[in-house]
């Protein structure tokens, strides 16, 4: 036996009871009272909480974006990562004119084998067809785990944007491959239209970002998808749902029993859209932007209620000078916040308050997105799984500062939050990689996940 955890309270997304884990070879091996075994470490979880390591379903890493690359490498994303509980990120890289799905992931896939610091998938962005060899390469792709493809329905001057045809299509042979779409809905010409405006009316600050693309530009792409996936009878995940007008549309869908699923990230239950009032507004702009108290207080209502399915962060850091640039013009701030070490403790803080049950902080961060992505080792404290296991002291208390992060970035939108409740060990398949504050692992640790069509 290579570790023994004692006397913790395991969560999981069903429940919680007291038990020991043991680990041999990277896996859950035995789970149970007094287990006893000779193993070569042994952890005291007196009085704290053993959890599933978190997943990250959506992150960005060394993406060119908005002039400039995003501020955290794989090493640097991935070792903050880890550092907050998350064992398993997915990457969104882009593919670009000409570029294949698996030419893209394997350029990816040979950073991470010296870089991870934590596991990791990749969610593959298509942008371009190649007169249609992309619907070909999906299904050599599936058999390679690569299950999940995002769709930007914004972004098109950038070349990033698909149409609605597009969509359609990608959706139709995604069901047919047992894959999934992710997402990204806004609708981009109300947001030109709107930053023509303001930009002639002299309107430049942080707010008028908020106010290019407010709640009813988001709302109207999240139904559009909607109707293309209720109406084509096709599974779609939509990201970082922000509005409440979009969310009730998907909980219409899902009620009527449709597989649809939504994620939203902690920067839109923590903050409102008068975060870009603020003097430094500039350091909170990402796409969607955060919304109105309404729509914060209808995502926590659908967080309790179960009809939103994952929390995830759309981690995309930038450099507070590279920020500065959109100082008089809202239009050239790069898009994207920090978020990959804050989930696992903010979701977990919300429970440690009151606000929803561990098992739930859990279900959202760990096991529903196993689940949904075909993670099949990942997402739960039990035998045969992986043991990416987090011990979490509920009493210990922190405050988030760009100082005490693991990443590369020189500012966060979390700075000054005080949290009761904190991880003090990750372990990655049986392996202790954050201790007490510290970043104990190797980059390389992490391994490719090869995922699991849906069946």
């Amino acid at each position: 036996m290579d570790l023994l955890i004692k006397n913790g309270t395991i969560v999981t997304a069903v429940g919680s009871y007291e038990a020991d884990v043991a680990v041999e070879d990277g896996k859950i091996v035995a789970i149970g009272k007094d287990l006893d075994g000779d193993a070569k470490k042994t952890v005291d979880a007196t009085g704290k909480l053993v959890l599933p390591g978190a997943i990250d379903a959506h992150t960005h890493l060394a993406m060119p974006f908005g002039g400039t690359v995003s501020a955290d490498s794989y090493l640097s994303g991935t070792r903050a990562a880890v550092c907050g509980g998350v064992t398993t990120v997915f990457d969104y890289p882009v593919q670009h004119k000409g570029e294949t799905i698996l030419g893209l992931i394997n350029s990816k896939k040979e950073i991470c084998e010296k870089e991870a610091c934590c596991d990791y998938a990749f969610h593959c962005c298509i942008t371009d067809f190649n007169d249609g060899e992309i619907l070909d390469e999906m299904e050599e792709a599936v058999e390679k785990g690569i299950t999940s493809y995002k769709c930007f329905l914004v972004y098109k001057k950038e070349g990033m944007m698909v149409d609605d045809g597009m969509l359609a299509t990608l959706l139709l042979r995604a069901k047919e491959l047992g894959a999934m779409i992710n997402v990204h809905a806004e609708n981009p010409d109300l947001i030109d239209l709107r930053v023509d405006q303001y930009l002639k009316e002299g309107k430049t600050s942080a707010w008028y970002h908020y106010m290019s693309r407010p709640e009813f530009v988001e709302a109207e792409a999240d139904k559009r998808v909607v109707h293309w996936s209720t109406h084509l009878d096709a599974p779609v995940y939509i990201v970082h749902m922000a509005d409440k007008e979009g969310l009730e549309a998907c909980i219409k869908a899902k009620e009527e029993g449709h597989e649809l699923y939504v994620e939203t990230c902690p920067q839109y239950l923590e903050f409102t859209c008068d975060v870009y009032k603020r003097e430094d507004g500039r350091n909170f702009v990402c796409s969607p932007p955060i919304k109105g108290q309404e729509s914060q207080d209808a995502l926590w209502k659908a967080i309790k209620s179960g009809f939103i399915d994952t929390v995830a962060t759309d981690h995309c850091p930038f450099q507070s000078y590279e920020k500065d640039w959109g100082k008089d013009d809202f239009t050239k701030i790069p898009n994207g916040c920090a978020g990959v070490e804050n989930l696992y403790p903010y979701m977990l803080g919300a429970a440690n308050a009151g606000k929803i049950p561990f098992e739930k902080a859990v279900e959202l961060c760990s096991t529903n997105v196993a689940k949904i992505f075909g993670c099949d080792n990942k997402g739960d404290i039990a035998i045969g799984k992986d043991a990416d296991i987090v011990i979490y002291d509920k009493e210990k208390d922190f405050t988030i500062s760009v100082n005490n992060m693991h990443s590369d970035y020189d500012h966060t939108i979390w700075e000054g939050k005080k949290i009761h409740g904190y991880p003090v060990q990750t372990y990655l398949r049986g392996q202790l990689v954050y201790d007490n504050g510290e970043y104990v692992g190797t980059p390389g640790d992490g391994n490719y996940i090869k995922r699991s069509p849906k069946k």
